[in-house]
């Protein structure tokens, strides 16, 4: 079902999953507590939810109210044999929404971001020295905030998922899945995904398979690098058409290159002629990491089997994913952010698009059309190559993208556009946020008038980079350009049934 929905400017076309979930997501505000549905006041439920949200307590709350009413527990200090199951509780964990339907996730949500923008526009009233009001330390807030924009797909969205390796409840240590417990606890629990709704069944499939190549393989899994042991996390990605990429980790250890290639050969059997062969992998990577993350540079993924990439279709565009290259993991609702950061920019043809942190190109290249260029910045050089490739198939010709380090790069391309035409930044960092020099540089650019800040997750350093963004000049931190002022806000959801929320900030000075 597709409508066109007008608010406040904003003009777009909404996939939605029911009538009523539509009528209910555009139904006037409530000037009570301001909720996009017309309800006058949440259900007892998830005002007990809400009330802890925003302090970043989303699972303690979802663990001890799974029902209304329900009254508190004490929580346990380790994971014992559980009162509920095993995966009831790593469903409160990773998807700490799910028993709530998609309308109350929805409105959870909103409120949680409402309040997040009254902390941030509270700290940066104190930081201009303005007078804090009372309207301002309430439910006011400066910037226009949208209603959140629903995810077209609720259940089993996920085009990238990553399993881990550990113990299971059983005690069995080669088994695939998520964790429950913490490493400083020492209770950590290894359990299965195939009840988590927001994986996809294609996923949980060659998750089952690699944990039964494990149980079969003579090697011990990694669990702890000091402790040995060599099988690591499994990484999935597939797309709209089924295509599957499985990307296998492994610690090398002490092996020989002979040792090395019999276990390559070993799991490329075992996928491509073996029990495995039913997951029907596009392609099968194997990279030897001796750390918690490597990227294609410091440990190259090396191709066991099938094609090297696999293709997805987003705003008419065929965009090519690297094993390594960053991609929204909810394709459907990614194209709701891109096209909801489109319409904020305002980007036209006497524009240039600036897109840092760009990834494989998305944003950019869908905005291509209608800017006079596009610039993008991405760290990882196989998404730098995945968006040059997407750009010359699809025949546009408007876009350079540069691979390195944002705040490097970014100073000197900037001085090169300086007074040459307006400049729209789009920023997407991320959750660890933008390094000092690219809000430096992006702060002290005048050409830059209007700044898109998409954020999943506003705290910690991505706070700090808007309040640094937005505050008076401070000549001690180099931020000497005219301040941003925030706008408008708009949440769109790409994480059903977990706490998480994409948040589409406009800047414009």
């Amino acid at each position: 079902m597709s409508v066109c929905l007008w608010m406040a400017g904003i003009r777009r076309r909404v996939l939605v999953h029911s009538p009523r979930c539509f009528l209910s997501g555009v139904a006037p505000f409530s000037k009570q507590l301001l909720l996009p549905w017309g309800a006058r006041q949440l259900p007892g439920w998830s005002r007990l939810f809400l009330d802890t949200a925003c302090q970043g307590n989303f699972v303690h709350v979802i663990a001890k109210n799974c029902q209304r009413g329900q009254k508190h527990q004490k929580k346990p200090s380790r994971l014992g044999p559980p009162e509920s199951s095993w995966q009831e509780r790593l469903a409160d964990v990773v998807t700490p929404l799910w028993r709530l339907s998609y309308e109350e996730q929805l409105k959870v949500k909103f409120e949680a971001q409402k309040k997040i923008l009254q902390r941030l526009e509270s700290y940066l009233q104190m930081l201009q020295r303005v007078k804090v009001t009372a309207a301002a330390t309430s439910k006011e807030l400066c910037c226009l905030l949208h209603p959140i924009i629903p995810s077209p797909v609720i259940n089993g969205y996920r085009n990238k998922s990553t399993f881990s390796v550990n113990r299971g409840p059983d005690g069995n240590p080669k088994t695939v899945g998520y964790y429950l417990g913490t490493w400083r606890d020492g209770n950590v629990v290894c359990v299965q995904s195939s009840h988590l709704k927001n994986i996809p069944e294609k996923h949980n499939q060659v998750a089952q398979y690699y944990e039964v190549f494990l149980r079969q393989s003579p090697l011990e899994p990694c669990l702890l690098f000091h402790e040995g042991g060599h099988w690591r996390e499994l990484t999935v990605r597939t797309n709209h058409q089924g295509h599957t990429m499985a990307i296998v980790t492994f610690h090398p250890q002490e092996l020989s290159q002979e040792e090395l290639c019999v276990q390559k050969e070993a799991i490329k059997e075992f996928f491509l002629r073996g029990p495995g062969a039913v997951c029907d992998l596009t392609s099968l990577y194997f990279q030897e990491s001796t750390m918690t993350r490597c990227s294609h540079q410091q440990s190259p993924y090396q191709l066991l089997f099938g094609e090297p990439y696999i293709f997805e279709g987003l705003l008419g565009l065929k965009i090519r994913i690297s094993p390594d290259a960053f991609f929204q993991v909810n394709t459907a609702g990614a194209e709701m952010l891109y096209q909801t950061v489109g319409e904020l920019s305002g980007v036209n043809a006497n524009t240039i698009l600036l897109d840092i942190c760009c990834g494989t190109g998305a944003i950019g290249l869908s905005l291509a059309q209608h800017a006079s260029q596009v610039l993008g910045i991405e760290l990882v050089e196989q998404a730098v190559e995945d968006a040059r490739w997407t750009a010359a198939f699809n025949g546009i010709t408007n876009c350079e993208f540069h691979a390195g380090r944002a705040e490097k790069i970014l100073p000197w391309l900037l001085k090169s556009k300086e007074g040459v035409q307006p400049v729209v930044a789009v920023v997407n960092p991320p959750r660890a946020g933008l390094h000092h020099r690219v809000v430096q540089a992006i702060r002290n650019c005048r050409a830059i008038r209007t700044l898109v800040f998409v954020s999943c997750k506003l705290h910690g350093e991505t706070t700090r980079n808007i309040t640094e963004l937005c505050c008076p000049p401070d000549s001690a931190k180099k931020l000497l350009g005219e301040p941003f002022v925030l706008r408008q806000a708009v949440p769109v959801d790409l994480f059903p049934h977990t706490a998480h929320c994409e948040l589409a900030l406009l800047c414009t000075r």
